[in-house]
């Protein structure tokens, strides 16, 4: 499926019956105990976070929700997420961190809600304190886009050692609804956009911003939801192997040169 466009992935992420994180969270991890709040305004349901075992390893799961109907959308704000999501998903980190649990963010977004009382709560500063604290967290953090990885949203989770992509996922610093609204004036340009952008797993690998590509099946992860769990699951044991093996100084000097050398190139 690697010669498929933005387009066409796009239409296979937003597929209704594509796994979400209440698919994977099961197949994946055991013994998932959920947490709440933000210890500061309220709870967020568009961030499912708690601490779970990953073949007998203790980790910290923090994942975006997208629903498969209008209820579960409109529970989860269609997973967009409000500023204490993101302070919810720090909490976490940092109690991760305390107690060296390595973390796994599951991005999953179109992006962050831009609402009015979003706004009022800090939205932009909820993100900014996610990602400079990500930055230097002191503890393994693996990132997996799912699906849609939009903008300030999906990057206040993906700041991390490894960002792995599932093979039709898209990842960018806008969604391509937004890029057409600002560009041409026209969001209903979005999928002239996607291919634009150069936003696909294959596209982010040859960027150095991607660190891994899992494959799906044939048709899309819609296709065979168990063995896209089994893919993640294999990848997942494999990272948090390899970089909890790493001293955190090593650790912290990989990640911060990851991000140094994005967007570097040459005439």
């Amino acid at each position: 499926m690697s010669n498929l466009t933005a387009t066409q992935r796009l239409e296979i992420i937003r597929q209704k019956d594509r796994p979400t994180v209440n698919d994977y969270i099961p197949a994946i991890f055991h013994h998932f105990t959920e947490f709440h709040g933000d210890r500061r305004f309220g709870d967020d349901a568009a961030i499912l976070a708690g601490i779970a075992t990953l073949n007998s390893v203790p980790v910290t799961v923090i994942a975006q929700v997208k629903g498969r109907n209008l209820d579960e959308n409109k529970k989860s704000n269609f997973s967009m997420p409000h500023p204490e999501g993101y302070r919810k998903a720090l909490r976490l980190a940092k109690q991760a961190e305390k107690f060296h649990r390595p973390v796994i963010c599951l991005v999953d977004t179109p992006g962050a809600f831009c609402g009015v009382d979003a706004e009022k709560r800090g939205q932009g500063e909820a993100i900014a304190e996610n990602i400079m604290e990500f930055m230097t967290l002191k503890t393994p953090v693996i990132s997996v886009v799912l699906g849609e990885g939009g903008s300030g949203g999906a990057l206040a989770l993906a700041v991390c050692d490894e960002l792995a992509m599932l093979e039709n996922a898209l990842y960018s610093v806008i969604s391509p609804r937004g890029f057409a609204s600002i560009l041409w004036k026209d969001p209903s340009r979005e999928k002239e956009a996607a291919d634009l952008m150069k936003i696909t797993a294959d596209d982010l690998m040859r960027f150095g911003v991607c660190d891994k590509i899992i494959a799906e099946p044939v048709g899309g992860a819609h296709c065979d939801p168990n063995l896209t769990a089994d893919n993640i699951s294999e990848y997942l044991m494999d990272a948090v192997a390899r970089l909890s093996a790493l001293d955190i100084d090593t650790l912290l000097n990989n990640r911060y040169q990851k991000f140094r050398k994005i967007g570097v190139f040459s005439e």
